[in-house]
């Protein structure tokens, strides 16, 4: 380990206590998305700690146009003053829990299970300390770091970073973002783009005893999905150019019926019925044209039966991608191998990450940090304390290199 990552490290050893505590308060916050509760809440808990570690906070408020979002918000912070700049990025809200129990954080064995420890407020505390230690060791030059917390990631991130594009809060002459997502260690230099649409099939109800005079609206849905089944399995065979997780198929991933319903009861003829189906596109896929295509075997199949559907697009987001051997990649990977030890390694995340907006106004972004994605969501999630005052250092060092 060199000299300097010796020094950051041993800043933020002197404040693992205080660290771990702050995880500990966020995951008693139960800030559930969906529903999209205790917002607000989780904002100030970010807010005091941000103050605390001298980050100038502040809460913006935005609005949900859907009105499910409880006290939607973004915390931003700054750490240094200057032209150069780099993005930390980072989600307050997380995914429904298993059970209550895992708002309550437990420590064990050097790790800290709860609901969100990897999924990501572990990872935000690794940024804030990381953007606390960059300022307090004179690291940043005339440079300077923007956090940037948002409150939606989970439901697709419109409201919240959505309205940091929107408002023009993301300066484009920004040198890097990097976000806090459970990368295991890994850099995401790339992220899939999605697709999700509802299809909608209308028929006519009649009582079991005069079916004849109905019109089944779950065969016709049957008929329809059949053709989007086999499309699923295409896009499975189209591999991706990047490199993935071992555990990570290559291919464009699709849900089919992930949601599906219909009918009023079990002797009625079904009037209604309806399926999602949900993709994760690869870089290499143009998402307007699969849309298309998709849509398209849709209604061909319904009027080979003479059937009445809509479909209804849910969610429409680019895939992002930066080189690994951009310039800003390539510092980060030299960071993470002088603070791990170790090369890096670069994949492609097998879902989508918010870097989508910052890359869209031609900033390299990468998800990288101490969390694991095959725990998160789960009722096991954790985070390794050591780990995350690791990636604290890569945060603090990359901002450095970068700006300074």
């Amino acid at each position: 380990m060199s000299h300097r990552a010796a020094r950051v490290e041993a800043w933020l050893d002197e404040r693992a206590e205080e660290m771990a505590l702050l995880v500990e308060r966020l995951v008693a916050v139960d800030s559930e998305n969906p529903p999209g509760r205790a917002l607000g809440r989780c904002a100030r808990v970010l807010r005091d700690a941000m103050d605390r570690l001298g980050l100038s906070p502040e809460i913006v408020d935005i609005a949900d146009p859907s009105g499910e979002l409880e006290e939607p918000c973004v915390v931003r912070g700054t750490a240094g003053d200057g032209d150069r700049l780099v993005y930390f990025h980072g989600h307050f809200d997380v995914v429904p829990a298993q059970h209550r129990g895992q708002f309550t954080a437990v420590r064990r064995d050097g790790k800290i299970f709860g609901r969100g420890t990897a999924d990501m407020k572990g990872g935000i505390v690794s940024m804030l300390y990381g953007a606390a230690a960059a300022k307090e060791l004179g690291l940043l030059g005339g440079g300077r770091i923007v956090v940037h917390l948002v409150c939606d990631e989970e439901t697709g991130s419109v409201v919240g970073a959505g309205h940091l594009r929107a408002a023009g809060l993301i300066e484009p002459v920004a040198l890097a973002m990097v976000t806090a997502e459970p990368s295991g260690g890994g850099i995401w230099n790339a992220a899939r783009g999605a697709l999700s649409v509802r299809v909608d099939v209308r028929g006519r109800e009649a009582h079991v005893g005069q079916a004849n005079l109905g019109v089944n609206a779950f065969q016709h849905m049957l008929h329809i999905a059949r053709p989007v089944e086999r499309y699923a399995a295409e896009m499975a065979g189209r591999h991706t150019g990047f490199p993935m997780n071992a555990d990570d198929a290559p291919g464009s991933m699709l849900v089919v019926g992930g949601l599906s319903g219909g009918g009023s009861n079990f002797n009625v003829v079904p009037g209604s019925a309806f399926f999602t189906v949900d993709g994760r596109y690869n870089p290499e896929e143009d998402l307007e044209g699969e849309l298309k295509r998709l849509t398209g075997l849709i209604e061909d199949a319904a009027r080979e039966i003479g059937a009445d559907v809509s479909i209804r697009t849910t969610q429409s987001q680019p895939s992002a991608g930066t080189d690994a051997d951009h310039p800003a990649a390539v510092a980060l990977a030299r960071v993470v191998s002088e603070v791990q030890g170790a090369p890096a390694r670069f994949e492609m995340c097998a879902g989508i990450l918010e870097i989508r907006w910052y890359a869209q106004l031609g900033i390299p972004a990468f998800g990288y940090g101490a969390g694991r994605l095959d725990v998160s969501h789960g009722p096991g999630e954790h985070i390794d304390e050591a780990a995350m005052r690791r990636c604290a250092a890569v945060y603090a060092l990359y901002a450095s290199d970068m700006v300074s």
